[in-house]
């Protein structure tokens, strides 16, 4: 049970972080209405991929996760 709900916070804080992060992406290239979404959204989703990986290689390294 407590690794369905660590996978959980981790879905949520990776994704969060990749939200804000493509959302400041979009921001900060001048994008605004449709397009900054759709970068937005390919960024968030990259990042949030690229988060869940080094957390998840981080946990095994540290033998903290099999």
């Amino acid at each position: 049970m407590s690794s369905i709900v660590g996978s959980i916070l981790g879905i949520l804080f990776c994704g969060g972080l990749g939200a804000v992060a493509g959302w400041l992406l979009a921001t900060a290239i001048g994008l605004a209405g449709v397009p900054a979404a759709l970068v937005a959204a390919l960024a968030g989703v990259v990042i949030a991929t690229a988060l869940w990986v080094a957390g998840a290689s981080l946990l095994r390294a540290l033998g903290l996760h099999r």
